[in-house]
């Protein structure tokens, strides 16, 4: 699947500046936030929070940016588009993600939309808590979507956060059918399960219609399809993709291809910060599906992926991941 092309992964996403700083419950309830959640803020909203917060740490951030980072670590041939703004954060985005090893052509928005960011608060039992104002992200569309490289790439990972904009879910359309018309997959990660809810009926057109591999935690997958147990929401993932990877957190992951079932253990780890562990297990198992891996070896580099990154404050790895990949698979 991945000899003949350029890149083995696209991501497709929000292109965001995280700043993720410890805080304790009393900071959640003074500000009304839910706590595990990720809430869509204004301008204002992110200011207060910005200057309420402790000092933290900056770097750049959004869901697939971090998979495409993780994925590249591990080896994968990666690449990105994503919408920031020709300002200071937007440089910081752009020189981070290149400095992972991933292609990043998209062009600076230029005018007084800022550059997206998205304020994280963790709390000491490693949740952790996101406020986001989208910024430039809003303005990306179907002309943000180079056809050429989605046909140039194995798999095109599009994120779910990104499609609360309308210009968005046109421009995920847009880039599935170039895939699908170049003979490649697509793949959805749903991201939220507040962001499934308020396009619930969307979500699911995309998923049964226009992607091939789909990424999900108990709880998206259950919203998803309006069920309540697991076992029924991944029989329903199971009738509309080919290939689903359902992550159950310290239960690890299910893989479901066609009739085949497979069950891969969490890879045991201290939480400190979960930010970024279902980013970090897509990375892992789409950069070893493109190396035409079996499924529980996939599964196996997600789990390492997700336990390198929530073993420290961040999303993006710290460690080593061929080598973490490398003494764990042998």
């Amino acid at each position: 699947m991945g000899s003949s092309a350029r890149f083995n992964i696209l991501g497709i996403g929000n292109a965001i500046v995280d700043v993720v700083a410890r805080a304790d419950e009393a900071f959640l309830s003074k500000h009304a936030m839910h706590k595990g959640a990720m809430t869509l803020v204004d301008a204002e909203t992110a200011e207060a929070i910005y200057a309420a917060m402790p000092p933290g740490q900056e770097s750049s951030g959004g869901s697939v940016a971090n998979s495409c980072a993780v994925a590249a670590g591990l080896g994968a041939r990666v690449a990105y588009l994503g919408k920031v703004a020709a300002d200071q954060l937007g440089e910081v985005f752009g020189h981070d993600i290149r400095s992972a090893g991933v292609f990043f052509p998209s062009a600076p928005l230029t005018g007084v939309v800022p550059t997206a960011r998205c304020l994280i608060l963790v709390t000491p039992d490693g949740q952790r808590t996101m406020n986001t104002f989208l910024g430039a992200c809003v303005a990306f569309g179907e002309d943000d979507v180079d056809e050429a490289l989605v046909a140039d790439a194995a798999v095109t990972y599009l994120e779910g956060y990104l499609f609360d904009p309308p210009a968005a879910q046109a421009a995920f359309r847009k880039a599935a059918a170039a895939a699908h018309a170049a003979g490649r997959l697509v793949a959805l990660s749903l991201s939220d399960a507040f962001c499934v809810g308020r396009h619930r009926a969307a979500f699911r057109d995309l998923v049964s219609g226009h992607v091939d591999i789909l990424f999900a935690n108990q709880v998206e997958v259950c919203s998803l399809y309006e069920v309540n147990d697991f076992v029924s929401a991944a029989e329903a993932a199971r009738q509309d993709v080919s290939l689903a990877a359902l992550t159950r957190s310290e239960d690890g992951s299910v893989i479901l291809y066609g009739d085949e079932t497979v069950t891969v253990p969490a890879v045991p780890t201290q939480v400190v910060d979960t930010t970024g562990a279902g980013d970090a297990y897509a990375a892992g198992f789409l950069a070893g599906l493109t190396a035409k891996q079996p499924l529980a070896v996939c599964g196996r580099l997600g789990s390492i992926a997700a336990a390198e990154v929530i073993s420290h404050y961040g999303a993006r790895p710290e460690a080593d991941l061929k080598k973490l990949a490398k003494a764990a698979l042998g």
